[in-house]
């Protein structure tokens, strides 16, 4: 294989999981901009998390329900649970690295808020004590996982909501995780702009 047709290569598992993805997951991510829906609806809040890439993919979530996504609308209350340092590096010292989401949503967190959860692998244990709070605090959980969703999608029940990128690679994964975002920030817009 050259140059050219490994690079190729990538384009067409993109293909070929986005497709799968659309099959699979389009209902559920019209359900889970819903379900964001109804929360900021009843005054309440998104919460969001993720490790390495799946963080940079919660804050890019965030900036586009804080700021806008395509069209011009009130900001939206949403936090990034992986973007204060002060607050990431004091529980990882003081506490464990493991809890440094699930303090935080069990400070920040009040029943009927969302947690927006991404993890590739669903075994992040970080990401799982922050499921864990988020249902001690009554909280629906939103996951993006990947692989078989992992410790992630085993705990969640209820009116949790489950995207589950049917791949084994990371970077399929992620690409699939950032086009569901996109979606659920479309049909968020959609919902509050009257079918805008």
């Amino acid at each position: 294989m050259d140059l050219i047709e490994r690079v190729n290569q990538h384009f067409y598992e993109n293909m070929a999981v986005m497709e799968e993805v659309r099959e699979l997951l389009t209902p559920h991510a019209a359900g889970a901009g819903e379900r964001l829906v109804a929360a900021l609806m009843a005054d309440c809040k998104i919460l969001a998390c993720g490790n390495g890439g799946s963080a940079a993919e919660a804050q890019h979530f965030v900036s586009e329900m804080v700021g806008r996504f395509e069209k011009e609308r009130p900001g939206l209350a949403a936090l990034s649970l992986n973007t204060d340092a002060a607050v990431l590096t004091a529980v990882a010292n003081d506490y464990d690295y493991d809890l440094i989401f699930s303090k935080q949503v069990r400070a920040l967190g009040q029943p009927g808020d969302v947690l927006v959860v991404l993890t590739t692998s669903g075994n992040s244990v970080n990401v799982v004590e922050a499921v864990h709070a988020a249902h001690e605090r009554q909280m629906t959980v939103i996951a993006l996982t990947g692989r078989d969703g992992g410790k992630v999608g085993e705990l969640l029940a209820g009116d949790d909501i489950h995207l589950n990128v049917p791949s084994h690679r990371t970077a399929r994964i992620q690409e699939a995780h950032l086009l569901l975002l996109h979606t659920i920030c479309d049909a968020i817009d959609f919902i509050l702009l009257d079918g805008e």
